[in-house]
């Protein structure tokens, strides 16, 4: 300044706005991390008791969808359910699952509002959430077979590059503020412990038709 040089002094100026934005970036993300990772670890430690699936999974999607709306009362969506109620109950830490259920159907959700900002006029945002029992393949699951989830929707899909990190801890592809990293992360440990698994399958909307684009993740949880 005593220089005159105003020039160099911007520069600097502009370097610590830029620094700001970055320190402010990631504390945001820092602290969202760090939230999902407390609200965690206070469900560990939850007893197993016999929990009736459908009734979750449709308690879940309800949630989820008002949710949603309550932030954007501009956003619809149409969801299809189908209930295996041969079911009956199963052995489950119902927060847990419910964890994960919720954060499946969040996903979707976001999918689809993404694909209808982008989208042409006459795409209509659907969401499914299916059960059905099945047999456990050889050597896998419980005596009776394994509960198997769906979560479909007919968003723009996961790209081939980043299918296999979605599970990875701190991972996302949401802005700042609206992902942590951890859904996906935790929800496979959650599955894990319960001995089960989780699976995607997905259709990129680049290579596929608008019809078949979208996401499909599949809970198996065995019957035991």
């Amino acid at each position: 300044i005593e220089k005159g040089n105003f020039g160099e002094l911007k520069e600097i100026i502009k370097d610590i706005i830029s620094n700001e934005e970055k320190i402010n970036h990631h504390g945001k993300r820092a602290d969202a991390i760090v939230k999902s990772m407390l609200q965690h670890s206070r469900s560990s430690g939850g007893v197993k008791e016999p929990t009736d699936i459908n009734e979750l999974a449709d308690e879940y999607l309800r949630l989820a969808y008002h949710g949603l709306r309550a932030k954007d009362k501009s956003f619809n969506a149409a969801m299809k359910t189908d209930f295996d109620e041969s079911i009956g109950t199963i052995n489950v830490i119902p927060q847990d699952i419910g964890r994960v259920i919720v954060n499946l159907i969040n996903n979707a959700f976001y999918a689809v509002r993404e694909k209808q900002t982008q989208a042409a006029q006459g795409y209509e945002p659907i969401i499914w959430v299916s059960t059905r029992r099945v047999d456990s393949p050889l050597g896998a699951g419980g005596s009776g077979g394994e509960i198997e989830i769906k979560v479909k929707d007919n968003g723009n899909g996961i790209p081939d590059s980043i299918k296999e990190k979605i599970f990875q801890p701190f991972f996302t592809t949401k802005p700042t503020g609206q992902g942590t990293g951890l859904g996906l992360s935790l929800s496979y440990d959650i599955v894990k412990a319960h001995g089960g698994e989780i699976k995607v399958e997905t259709k990129e909307s680049e290579g596929s038709s608008a019809e078949e684009a979208g996401t499909e993740f599949i809970i198996l949880l065995p019957v035991v």
